[in-house]
C-alpha cells in the first residue's frame, strides 16, 4: 500500500504546483500528507488480524467448543452415574428396611412366644404354690386338731390324776382320822 502512495506523490506535487503552490511547499505538503497516510495505514494494518491469527482464533474456538462439548458429556455422564448411585442407594435402603422389618417381626414373635412360655410357667408355679399352700393349710389344720385332741387328752389325764390324787389324799385323811 505504501508503494501506491509513493507512486502518486509526483502527480500530487504537479497538481499543487499547477494550482500555484511553490514547488518546495507542494513537496513538503505532499510528503507530510503521505507520512500521515502511511502512519494511518500502518496503524490500520496493525489493527487487522493476519490470516494465521484468524486461523488460530478459529482453532481456539473449535477447541473451546470441543472442551465445552466434552464437559457437557462428562457432566451428563456424572449426572447419570449420580442418578444410578441414588437408585442403588434407595434400593439398598428398601432392602435394609425390609430386612430390619423381618428381623423385628421375628424378634417380636420370639418375644411373644417367650412371654407366653413365661406366662404358662408362671401359671404352673402359681398352681403349684396354691396346691402347696392348700396342703400346708390342711397339714396345719390337722396338726391343730391333733394338738387340740392331745390337749383335751392331757387335760383329761390331768383331771383324772388330780381326782385320783384327791381320792387317795381323802382316803389317807380318813384313815388317819
Amino acid at each position: 500500500m505504501g508503494w501506491r502512495l509513493i507512486s502518486i506523490i509526483p502527480a500530487r506535487v504537479r497538481r499543487l504546483e499547477g494550482q500555484g503552490v511553490p514547488s518546495k511547499q507542494a513537496e513538503a505538503i505532499t510528503s507530510a500528507i503521505t507520512q500521515v497516510l502511511n502512519d494511518s495505514l500502518e496503524n490500520v494494518a496493525q489493527s487487522f488480524v493476519t490470516k494465521a491469527e484468524m486461523q488460530r482464533v478459529d482453532d481456539l474456538g473449535k477447541f473451546k467448543t470441543q472442551v465445552q462439548s466434552s464437559q457437557e458429556n462428562h457432566f451428563s455422564l456424572l449426572q447419570r452415574e449420580t442418578e444410578k448411585l441414588r437408585n442403588d442407594i434407595e434400593k439398598m435402603r428398601s432392602e435394609l428396611r425390609y430386612e430390619i422389618d423381618k428381623v423385628t417381626a421375628g424378634l417380636r414373635l420370639d418375644l411373644n412366644l417367650e412371654r407366653g412360655r413365661i406366662r404358662d410357667e408362671l401359671a404352673n408355679q402359681n398352681q403349684e404354690t396354691a396346691n402347696l399352700t392348700n396342703k400346708l393349710d390342711r397339714e396345719i389344720h390337722s396338726l391343730r386338731a391333733q394338738l387340740e385332741a392331745a390337749k383335751y387328752d392331757v387335760i383329761k389325764y390331768c383331771i383324772g390324776t388330780l381326782v385320783s390324787i384327791s381320792a387317795v389324799g381323802l382316803a389317807v385323811v380318813r384313815i388317819l382320822m
